[in-house]
């Protein structure tokens, strides 16, 4: 299970930067709601030393036990269905022992580390039909127990993670192009059904902010653009350099509470407005790093589960980043993704250290020396 690993393999860049994005994070949930900033501070250093141990224990020996890892994952969200919370709607929550905890989050991560080991142990029939279809039903039945939450979000974010692996894995380019020849038209008949005021395909609220998006001057929906409107001016109104970190001025789309759930949905528009448009890049600046450094260690894997791991949180990551800000700044439907590592939440902050303790461990054991190590031990035979 433990190895022994040399320290100058260990991916100091990695941790440094996580690190840092998770430290703005802190000072931005605590100048939105200062209350939660001992929370988040306490989910930065628990997510932190989790993710050091998960980073000296052997990936490929934890994944061992990835049908396991499967039906837990099943388990939790059927958890969500038989005893979840509701609020507004969507049973997105359970609570153990005190502990309240929204099962998606973890579910991602689990879904990666499966399907790196069932991809890499069918490696050489990847694209036979049998496994193909097995691998759509195994990414179907959580994706199922996710929609029925409801959560369209996350139902799409982890339909995406599942392409991505399949792709690296080494799925054939006619499966790819035939997919796409299916979904472009299937979209276009989803949302000519969507837009109608009886349609029952998706919830209420959910049609809303899909119709709020495209039409954004129509006042029928001008109260699902509202949020978005108000991140936007926040936005703008820091210009270069920002107002500064708990500024208490009345127009402030912070304090003067002109959005709701700015702490987790809209964390982008306190760092556009205190921090300026120079600390708004500096987030995106690091969000890209983090991800250029699992894509990195991704093509130094020792094996194909190794690089799926890297390659599926990279892609967790840049679309959950991707998603969140371009929901702040006006350019998606509001959709409630938190931005990694900087919103508030600590089931999503957790679960991504957890998954970015894989990735340090795939860079610990990089192609080049497992290899040589093979070749040390069959010199010493």
């Amino acid at each position: 299970m433990f190895k022994q690993y040399r320290f100058r393999d260990y991916n100091f860049r990695l941790v440094l930067w996580l690190i840092v994005l998770s430290a703005l994070g802190v000072l931005l949930v605590g100048s939105a709601e200062q209350s939660l900033q001992g929370k988040q501070l306490a989910g930065v250093i628990g997510g932190i030393g989790a993710m050091l141990i998960v980073s000296l224990i052997d990936f490929s020996w934890i994944m061992n036990f990835y049908w396991i890892l499967y039906v837990m994952n099943i388990g939790i969200l059927l958890a969500v269905r038989i005893f979840g919370n509701t609020l507004n709607g969507a049973s997105r929550w359970i609570t153990i022992a005190g502990i309240r905890f929204q099962p998606v989050e973890l579910s991602k991560v689990l879904l990666i580390i499966f399907f790196a080991k069932y991809f890499m142990t069918h490696e050489n029939d990847l694209n036979k039909p049998l496994i193909v279809i097995r691998s759509l039903l195994l990414a179907g039945l959580p994706l199922l127990l996710i929609y029925l939450q409801p959560d369209m979000k996350n139902t799409i974010t982890i339909t995406f993670l599942f392409l991505v692996m399949y792709f690296v894995a080494g799925l054939s380019w006619k499966y790819i192009f035939g997919v796409l020849i299916v979904a472009v038209p299937l979209l276009v008949i989803f949302m000519s059904i969507v837009i109608r005021p009886d349609q029952t395909l998706i919830r209420d609220y959910q049609r809303n902010r899909i119709m709020a998006f495209l039409n954004p001057d129509s006042e029928e929906y001008s109260e699902g653009t509202t949020q978005q409107d108000n991140s936007v001016i926040a936005i703008g109104s820091g210009m270069l350099s920002g107002k500064g970190l708990n500024n208490s001025g009345v127009s402030s789309a912070n304090k003067g509470r002109f959005i709701a759930e700015i702490q987790t949905d809209f964390i982008f528009a306190v760092a556009g407005e205190e921090l300026g448009f120079l600390g708004s890049a500096g987030i995106i600046i690091l969000l890209l790093l983090i991800v250029l450094e699992c894509l990195l260690t991704s093509m130094r894997a020792k094996d194909l589960s190794g690089r799926i791991v890297c390659c599926g949180m990279a892609s967790l990551i840049a679309l959950q980043s991707f998603i969140n800000i371009g929901v702040a700044t006006r350019m998606l439907p509001n959709t409630g993704t938190p931005l990694p590592f900087v919103s508030y939440g600590l089931t999503s902050l957790m679960t991504l250290y957890f998954g970015m303790g894989f990735v340090l461990n795939v860079g610990l054991q990089s192609r080049i020396r497992y290899v040589s190590g093979n070749r040390r031990r069959r010199r010493r035979a």
